[in-house]
């Protein structure tokens, strides 16, 4: 019961040939050696690791799914046809970059927050990450479905629903700056995709793409990093070697 490499140091009066008596309030002692304790909390801590980056992985390759189908059916994106696979009606890649960027992001949120020494507490529950998903979809919804007079109007209206969803579900700086930053990658990845041609919007208006696109990048960034920071919820920090 108390694992390899762990035994008790019994009192003098209790070693062998000595008479048994009841040993007296703090004659006998638990040694278990401080390695056995690390290495059985750094297992555990990699095991949960894992988990927690398969869950994300998995999230994100379901949401690549769901939003760039809109997307295409609107055609707000479009691909070149040897690429486009006929089950999914998008390219292969698409949904095993976007589930690792998700994995990337939901451990990177509470990883943060762990070293900025701000844990963040607010709406931490199941039901308001469920909240925040739908808002998200909703946002990407409205980027494909919505008519306005020209991109700016769309672009604005879509960076006040992504503050609103930050605002809502966040309020931290961490993640604020970490959209942000994030918001940005994603969009010059993007642009350098674009312009070797691997795939292209319709209407660019912001260097190869559409202007609302970090909008969408940032909701995103929020959504998943809740996500991450709701798996991380009670699990030990990583051991540190002596």
């Amino acid at each position: 019961a108390l694992g390899p490499g762990c035994h008790v140091r019994a009192p003098p009066h209790q070693q062998l040939g000595s008479p048994r008596r009841l040993p007296a309030q703090g004659a006998g002692s638990w040694r278990c050696p401080r390695g056995a304790l690390a290495l059985g909390t750094s297992r555990h801590w990699h095991h949960d690791l894992v988990q927690r980056s398969l869950v994300l992985f998995s999230v994100g390759v379901v949401l690549a799914l769901v939003l760039n189908l809109l997307q295409i059916q609107r055609n707000v994106t479009l691909f070149p046809d040897e690429v486009i696979a006929t089950i999914f009606s998008s390219a292969w890649w698409v949904p095993p970059c976007c589930g690792t960027a998700a994995a990337v992001v939901g451990l990177l949120y509470p990883c943060i927050d762990s070293h900025l020494g701000e844990p963040h507490k607010f709406k931490r529950e199941w039901a308001s990450v469920m909240r925040c998903i739908a808002v998200f979809v909703g946002i990407n919804h409205a980027s494909a479905k919505l008519d306005f007079a020209n991109n700016v109007q769309l672009s604005l209206t879509l960076a006040a629903l992504s503050l609103g969803l930050w605002w809502t579900f966040d309020r931290s700086r961490s993640g604020l700056g970490l959209g942000i930053t994030i918001a940005f990658l994603a969009t010059l990845i993007t642009q350098l995709l674009v312009y070797n041609g691997v795939y292209q919007y319709t209407s660019p208006d912001f260097l190869y793409i559409r202007s609302w696109l970090p909008c969408i990048f940032f909701s995103g960034g929020v959504t998943v990093g809740n996500i991450g920071r709701q798996l991380a919820m009670g699990v030990p920090e990583k051991p540190h070697s002596d």
